[in-house]
């Protein structure tokens, strides 16, 4: 009886523990969630009521999510951009010489034969030079000790001294100096010491693009024709093929050399054409950023600091501009009239002005503009 009556207190204390541990964690998963829902309050509160909340801060904090996944993205596939580059270059430059170098050597005068050959390979040359540079040159850093640089900010992501015109790559994770973009198709960030390069590969990859579709058109014309004859007489073929008698013959059909020859012409305009107008146009836009002194960052920042003095009856100046033309001697590395030859027609590895740690006039410009400031 007593044995009973133990087993039955013990079933009932330990009945109960269950019963309190449910309960405590219950409890637990409450404040987990009433915590949760205070935090998310909270933020949302700063975001209504904080007063250097705009549009674009609530923008920015949805878009995150879309933030984070394309800054993974394009770490991981910055190779494949890359391949991808010298691939498709690669395919055009063999076209070219496969089927069409034959074919001007032949039909062409000497005249144009020697035009074509020494444009074609000097821009290729310039092409397969800057975009090596592009990718292979680091775009600059700031250093890390913070006894290094004075009267700099700090870099809220990486706790590190952050000069004027550099910015926090959250792709490469670190800062950059005079930091324009993240470029996927060099898998590296353009800054200091790549801009240049950068700038360069695409102006020069516009123009043997422009090139090869001005030069190419008549043959496109005569290879999508033929292309069409194939077509039609394929499907005569198959007609008589399928009604075929004995004094009917098949209609003459293409051989494989030549359906490559015209399908590889289609493709070598049509993709010729379209990097030409994509790759045009961002050049294009970079150009105007290049006379303005600007980096494709600091157009938006410029743009709001323009509205905000706007606001007030000020004008806003750009400290990094040094006049439209001076703004490309700059960029370029321009200092003498022979720069124009040896550094922007000819390969050069030149390094920029400055080190991009600090911004001073030129020397070549604190020249010129001494007798002014004198006055």
């Amino acid at each position: 009886m007593r044995s009973r009556q133990r087993m039955f207190a013990a079933v009932m204390r330990l009945l109960l523990k269950c019963l309190r541990l449910g309960r405590r964690r219950r409890f637990k998963l409450v404040r987990q969630v009433e915590q949760l829902w205070h935090y998310g309050h909270l933020c949302l509160r700063s975001l209504l009521y904080n007063s250097f909340t705009n549009s674009d801060v609530v923008l920015d904090s949805l878009f995150e999510p879309v933030y984070w996944l394309v800054d993974h993205v394009t770490r991981w596939f910055g190779v494949v951009f890359v391949a991808l580059v010298i691939g498709l270059t690669s395919s055009i430059v063999a076209i070219v010489y496969i089927c069409l170098l034959p074919l001007i050597l032949q039909t062409y005068t000497p005249a144009w034969i020697c035009w074509h050959l020494a444009y074609g390979h000097w821009n290729l040359i310039m092409i397969v030079f800057h975009y090596y540079m592009a990718i292979t040159t680091s775009p600059g850093y700031p250093p890390q000790g913070k006894d290094d640089l004075t009267g700099v900010s700090i870099c809220r992501k990486c706790i590190a001294p952050k000069p004027a015109r550099t910015h926090h790559c959250s792709i490469c994770n670190r800062c950059v100096l005079k930091m324009d973009h993240h470029c996927p198709w060099l898998n590296n960030c353009v800054g200091h010491y790549n801009h240049r390069y950068f700038f360069s590969f695409c102006l020069f990859m516009t123009m043997g693009c422009i090139y090869c579709s001005i030069s190419g058109w008549e043959m496109f014309r005569d290879a999508y024709a033929a292309i069409e004859r194939m077509k039609l007489l394929e499907k005569e073929r198959l007609q008589v093929a399928a009604n075929q008698t004995y004094y009917q013959t098949p209609p003459p059909t293409f051989s494989f050399r030549q359906r490559a020859f015209h399908k590889s012409v289609v493709y070598l305009w049509v993709l010729c054409s379209s990097v030409a107008l994509a790759l045009g146009a961002l050049t294009l836009w970079h150009a105007a950023l290049i006379t303005r002194g600007e980096t494709s960052i600091e157009r938006h920042i410029n743009k709001k600091e323009r509205q905000r003095l706007q606001k007030k009856g000020k004008v806003f100046r750009n400290p990094y501009s040094y006049g439209s033309w001076d703004n490309w001697k700059v960029f370029l590395g321009v200092d003498v009239p022979r720069h124009w030859l040896t550094r922007v027609l000819l390969p050069s590895p030149h390094l920029p002005h400055g080190t991009g740690l600090s911004w001073d006039l030129p020397p070549r410009l604190t020249a010129q503009r001494a007798p002014l400031l004198a006055l």
